[in-house]
């Protein structure tokens, strides 16, 4: 009696497990297929105005008053194409954003890491100050600094050198460089460029967690600050550098309002892309039906497509990037 008591016993154990197992399985199951649930919803909307320019870009002008024509045309139509690149024109556009816009981006990344180095590393007077203006810099934007930017780049005057010549010889010298590359490549140099405070803020957070042992080691064998900095500090902060550069050439890149600000011609592809629905009317195309939808939306899928395709060869190293760094919000 005992004997078959134990195997009962035994058996009950051997029900109880399996049905935890069960249980535990379910559960999983369960919470893998809500996590697969959210993570689908939040690619599709994501994705879902891609997939709509993509389709719609390519759609002819039967699709458009065809019912049965959702996502997939019956037949690929290239017009929208053809009118967006002569629209955008899409070259001389595509050139003006490499020569004013990524040019800027590059030039940012380095200045911005040179000013970060000095406010991450030494101590001076007026440091606070600067520290202030620096989230200032973060916090105020464009729209309220454009009118006195505009001004003194029509009048530009370092230290009032120019006005001090015209003065004391009589002269009417003035240097505007308006519609030039000067608008975007001097602040970028000088770092007090499009979201300088941002990248300056990225650099030093990242800057602070830099051993210090390293730069001392380098200042005991006779090594400059600057020397340290291009030697020692540079080439162990590749991550952040990669961080910065993408954002700030993305930044740079969506751009339209500093360049209709600055120029008046020879546009980037931003700017192009603001002003598509004026050129279609002024071209006659906005009245035409499925044409000028076409049409926009293959010029948003030209604009995007160099960032996107960046980032899609860069996506690994970009996210861990992130994670190292530890950007967050």
């Amino acid at each position: 009696m005992s004997e078959q008591t134990r195997l009962l016993s035994a058996d009950e154990v051997a029900l109880l497990r399996r049905r935890a197992r069960a249980k535990k399985t379910t559960k999983s199951l369960l919470l893998s297929a809500l996590r697969h649930v959210f993570l689908i919803s939040i690619a599709y909307v994501l994705l879902y105005p891609l997939f709509f320019m993509l389709s719609t870009s390519i759609k002819g002008t039967a699709d458009f008053t065809n019912p049965s024509v959702v996502w997939l045309p019956h037949a690929i139509s290239a017009e929208g194409f053809r009118l967006a690149i002569d629209c955008l024109n899409y070259g001389v556009a595509a050139l003006s954003t490499v020569k004013y816009e990524i040019v800027s981006a590059l030039l940012e990344v380095a200045s911005c890491a040179l000013a970060a180095y000095g406010l991450a590393r030494y101590r001076f007077r007026g440091k606070k100050i600067l520290m202030v203006m620096l989230i200032l810099t973060i916090l105020v934007p464009e729209q309220m600094t454009i009118v006195p930017k505009v001004v003194n780049y029509s009048q530009l005057d370092f230290l009032g050198i120019i006005g001090l010549i015209n003065r004391l010889f009589g002269t009417q010298i003035r240097i505007n460089i308006l519609n030039t590359g000067l608008c975007f490549w001097l602040p970028s140099l000088f770092g007090v460029g499009l979201r300088s405070g941002v990248m300056i803020y990225i650099y030093i957070q990242f800057f602070k967690g830099l051993p210090k042992e390293l730069e001392e080691a380098a200042w005991i064998d006779g090594a400059t600050p600057l020397k340290t900095f291009l030697r020692i500090v540079i080439p162990s902060s590749t991550v952040v550098i990669f961080t910065v550069t993408i954002f700030s050439v993305i930044w740079h890149y969506n751009d339209y309002y500093l360049a209709v600000m600055y120029i008046n011609r020879d546009y980037p592809l931003a700017v192009g892309l603001t002003q598509i629905q004026s050129i279609l009317t002024t071209r006659g195309y906005w009245d035409i039906f499925g044409i000028s939808m076409s049409a926009t939306m293959a010029a948003c899928v030209l604009f995007v497509a160099p960032m996107l395709i960046l980032y899609i060869l860069l996506q690994r190293k970009f996210i861990q990037s992130i994670d190292k760094i530890g950007i967050t919000g």
